[in-house]
Formats: structure tokens, C-alpha cells, sequence
């Protein structure tokens, strides 16, 4: 556990809590505020443990909020995303839709998911991809350009490196798993 309060590791948070005792404040395991001495830290499980034992959440990380303060920002960024996936978008265009600054933003979002909204576009992009890949039969040109993607040689970069093949090569091998299947 401590490790993961050292690396602010997100995916902890809400399995346990941090308490101070020298502070009697009580933690995210994701939280940025300073670190304590490890010999002042106790780990709890449950929220309600923790402050029957006399702790107080946190100002910064809110632990006692089910949902980061930000949590509705990123939700409605990712659901413009989804939506607007075909048209060429610019981080001012996802910050003008939002109502915030394009540098506060692209910090916000991957404060919370770890990942730009260019890389996570991208994602959702690639996953349509690999949807028309497996049930049309539309050339990898067409599906480039009908997933939003501005030139081939993006589109078949991004694919690579998240599929970890070129699209034909996908194609392929889902045919493969159809007859082997």
C-alpha cells in the first residue's frame, strides 16, 4: 500500500485510505499532498473506519466525495468525443465546448485519465476502426477517412500501435479466428 500512495496510483482509490496520525488527516492513496513519513501512516479499508478513528478528509483529494470534483468535466468531454469523433477536432474546439482553457484542460483530463484528449480520441477512433474492420467491407482508405482520421499514413500509425498490426492484418486475422472458430 505504500508504494501505491508513493506513485499516486489512481486505480487504489476507494480500497484504502491513508490516515496521518501526526495530522489526523485521512487520504486518497492518488493523492499529490506531500508524502509522510511512513512511520506516521496507518492504512485503513473503509471510510467509516477511518474517521471513527478521529480523522478528517483531506481538502485536496476529497476522499469523502464518491467522484473526483473534476469527474463531471472529463465525463462530458469524453461523451463530446464519442459524438464528434468524425470531425476534425482541435483541443480549442473540446476547450470552447467545455468553457475552459485548452492548456487547463488537456491538464485536468489527464489528471483523471491519465491520457490526453488527442490520445483518447484517438482510442475511440481506433476502436470504431476495428468495429467496421470486422462487420463491412469497406477498404481501410474508406474506413480511415469515415473514423475521422485527416491522412492514411495517421491512421495506420495509431492502428499499429494500438493494435499492434496494420489494419489488413487485422482483417485477416479475424477471418482466421472465423474459421478456426
Amino acid at each position: 500500500m505504500w508504494e501505491k500512495i508513493i506513485a499516486c496510483d489512481r486505480v487504489y482509490d476507494g480500497l484504502f485510505y491513508t490516515a496521518v496520525k501526526t495530522t489526523k488527516i485521512y487520504c486518497r492513496p492518488s493523492c499529490k499532498s506531500r508524502k509522510p513519513k511512513m512511520k506516521n501512516v496507518e492504512f485503513y479499508q473503509d471510510i467509516q473506519e477511518v474517521e471513527k478513528a478521529g480523522y478528517r478528509a483531506c481538502k485536496r483529494c476529497k476522499p469523502e466525495v464518491e467522484h473526483s470534483p473534476n469527474i463531471e468535466v472529463v465525463k462530458d468531454v469524453i461523451s463530446f468525443l464519442v459524438n464528434h469523433y468524425k470531425q476534425k477536432l482541435e483541443l480549442q474546439d473540446i476547450a470552447n465546448h467545455v468553457g475552459l482553457s485548452p492548456y487547463y484542460l488537456e491538464r485536468l483530463f489527464k489528471e483523471e485519465t491519465r491520457e490526453t484528449p488527442r490520445s483518447y480520441l484517438e482510442k475511440i477512433r481506433i476502436d470504431k476502426a476495428v468495429y467496421l474492420l470486422k462487420n463491412t467491407d469497406l477498404t481501410n482508405l474508406e474506413i480511415c477517412y469515415e473514423t475521422g482520421f485527416q491522412s492514411p499514413s495517421n491512421f495506420y500509425k495509431i492502428f499499429r500501435c494500438l493494435q499492434n498490426c496494420s489494419p489488413s492484418e487485422y482483417r485477416k486475422q479475424k477471418g482466421k479466428d472465423e474459421l478456426d472458430g
